[in-house]
């Protein structure tokens, strides 16, 4: 599958901005099923990026403008090639795997994917009211199945009531939210079952007819490290396996990692506005 993804960020300054200093991460990623065919990024006013690798593994670029500017706009055109097939429901924990997940080193490798963050910390009360739900945890690979089924039943998909700051104990508190506050939930209560997870930032595609939601902007997914096999994503927003229709464009332990755009400047407050297109190619 190939896609043409367009992303446009118009920030509005209330007063003449002086200075700013901007880090954008919006090139999709490389790997084994996703490979990355064209990546043109446009910045009015007009400026020059720096490119890094950030410890995750995502691709990072940082740009200065120097001049007075009333806008900035980061218009990013990608084109995407995806060869990513259903697997996870075929999968059989064996013993070995087994082995592998209590093992000290399973531990220590994905120790960034244990640990809670602020965004992803829910209360013991919360994870009480998980486990009264969906009981023990014995089989990782089944159990972030049933989680992901959990949050898809038990939150409602709502964009007006949590923001990027939203924290994952507050939106499980409101059982609302957007792709990011359900992600940062499911990653909370699988790390508190000693599951290595990680955040996702991308695009999905939904095409005509579909069911799917979070197409409107940037999405956020699930990934679950299966021991021995490696990452599989989980979509709690569609209660889906993250195929090929799954464009990923940075992991990390929560949205602070991702972010797509972050920047400081000197000047008013801003607006943004935000336009993500995601076309299937031929």
């Amino acid at each position: 599958m190939n896609y043409e993804i367009m992303h446009t960020n118009t920030f509005k300054y209330e007063t003449q901005v002086d200075q700013s200093l901007n880090t954008i991460r919006l090139k999709p990623l490389t790997d084994e099923v996703q490979r990355l065919l064209m990546y043109r990024a446009e910045i009015t006013p007009a400026s020059l990026t720096k490119e890094y690798t950030d410890l995750w593994g995502n691709q990072v670029e940082t740009f200065f403008i120097p001049e007075k500017h009333n806008l900035l706009e980061v218009k990013t055109t990608s084109v995407v090639s995806i060869q990513r097939g259903s697997f996870i429901h075929e999968i059989r924990y064996l013993k070995r795997m087994q082995d592998i997940f209590h093992s000290q080193q399973f531990r220590q490798h994905y120790l960034s994917y244990l640990n809670e963050t602020d965004y992803t910390l829910l209360h013991p009360e919360q994870l009480s009211e998980v486990k009264r739900g969906l009981g023990e945890m014995d089989n990782p690979v089944q159990y972030a199945l049933r989680v992901m089924r959990y949050v898809y039943e038990t939150f409602t998909y709502c964009g007006e009531v949590t923001s990027v700051d939203t924290l994952a104990r507050q939106a499980f508190e409101l059982k609302k939210g957007v792709c990011q506050d359900l992600a940062h939930v499911m990653i909370g209560i699988l790390r508190a079952c000693r599951i290595p997870a990680r955040y996702v930032s991308g695009y999905l595609y939904v095409g005509e007819d579909s069911a799917l939601k979070g197409d409107a902007a940037t999405h956020a997914w699930v990934e679950v490290m299966v021991p021995g096999i490696g990452w599989v994503g989980l979509d709690p927003t569609n209660n889906v396996e993250a195929l090929d229709n799954h464009i990923r464009v940075g992991t990390g332990r929560d949205y602070a990692d991702v972010s797509p755009l972050q920047g400081v400047y000197r000047g008013g407050s801003s607006t943004l506005e935000v336009g993500v297109s995601v076309t299937l190619l031929e």
